[in-house]
C-alpha cells in the first residue's frame, strides 16, 4: 500500500501544512481527522488499514490533510467571527490546494469527502458547499450544527458553514446525483444530528442513506467497519 508524505507552504493559510496520501490510483477521497486531529490520525487509528483492499486494488486514493480546528472552531480564545474567518481559510486550502491536487493526480472531475466525528462535519460542510466538486460524502458519527461551538454568536458566514441551515435553502442539481451516507451508531450521541440532517435531505427529495448501526457507540471500531462499506458505494469511472 503506497504511502506519501507531503509538506508545503499553503498560500491559503500563509504557513506550512502537512498531509499523508495513500494508494497509487483510483477515485480521490479527502479524509478529514476528528476534532483537532492531525494528518496522521486516521492512519494511527487504523481507518486507513480498514480500506487497504480498496487502496491496493487501485480503487481509491486517500488524501489525509491536517486540520486547523485549534485555530478555528475550537479556538475559544478568539471571537467566534474570527473562528469562522480562520475556517474559511481552511476551506480555501481544501478546495484549491487539496482537492485541486487530488483531481489533477487522479484525473477525476470530482472527489469524495469523508470523516469521523468532527471530521464528518468537515466532510459534509465541504460537500454541500461544493456539490460540483464532490461526488460522494461518507459520514461516520458526525454532528452538523456548528453553532454548538460559537457561544450563541451567528452571522452570514456562520450560516454558509452550517449545513443544517444552508442545505434547506440550497438548490443545485448535483446534490441529487451525490452519493450521500450518514453513518451513525444506534447508541452514538450524534445519532439525533444524523436523523435531523436526514430529515432535511428527505424534505428536499435528495437521495441518501441513513445507516444506523444496531448497538453501536461513537467509537473507532464502528467507523472502521463503516468506512470500507461506504467506499464500496463508489462506482467505477
Amino acid at each position: 500500500m503506497k504511502e506519501e508524505y507531503h509538506k508545503w507552504h499553503s498560500p491559503s493559510l500563509g504557513r506550512e501544512i502537512e498531509m499523508l496520501v495513500f494508494g497509487h490510483a483510483g477515485y480521490p477521497v479527502i479524509l478529514f481527522p476528528t476534532s483537532m486531529g492531525r494528518y496522521y490520525q486516521n492512519k494511527d487509528f487504523k481507518l486507513i488499514e480498514s480500506a487497504r483492499w480498496f487502496l491496493e486494488q487501485g480503487k481509491v486514493r486517500i488524501y489525509c490533510p491536517d486540520s486547523i480546528d485549534h485555530e478555528s472552531w475550537y479556538n475559544k480564545s478568539i471571537h467566534p467571527a474570527d473562528r469562522a474567518r480562520n475556517h474559511a481559510r481552511y476551506d480555501q486550502l481544501i478546495r484549491e490546494e487539496v482537492v485541486g491536487r487530488a483531481r489533477h493526480e487522479t484525473g477525476s472531475s470530482k472527489v469524495a469527502t469523508a470523516g469521523c466525528s468532527f471530521g464528518a462535519y468537515h466532510a459534509t460542510n465541504f460537500a454541500f458547499r461544493y456539490p460540483d466538486l464532490v461526488g460522494y460524502v461518507f459520514n461516520m458519527g458526525g454532528a452538523f450544527d456548528i453553532r454548538m461551538q460559537l457561544n450563541g454568536y451567528y452571522d452570514e458566514s456562520i450560516y454558509y458553514h452550517n449545513p443544517v441551515d444552508f442545505v434547506a435553502n440550497l438548490y443545485h442539481p448535483a446534490l441529487y446525483e451525490m452519493g450521500i451516507v450518514l453513518g451513525v451508531g444506534e447508541h452514538d450521541f450524534c445519532r439525533r444530528y444524523n436523523e435531523q440532517l436526514s430529515g432535511i435531505l428527505h424534505a428536499k427529495g435528495i437521495p441518501h442513506w441513513l445507516d444506523i448501526r444496531p448497538g453501536a457507540p461513537h467509537d473507532w471500531p464502528v467507523w472502521r467497519e463503516m468506512f470500507p462499506a461506504y467506499l464500496s458505494q463508489i462506482k467505477p469511472q
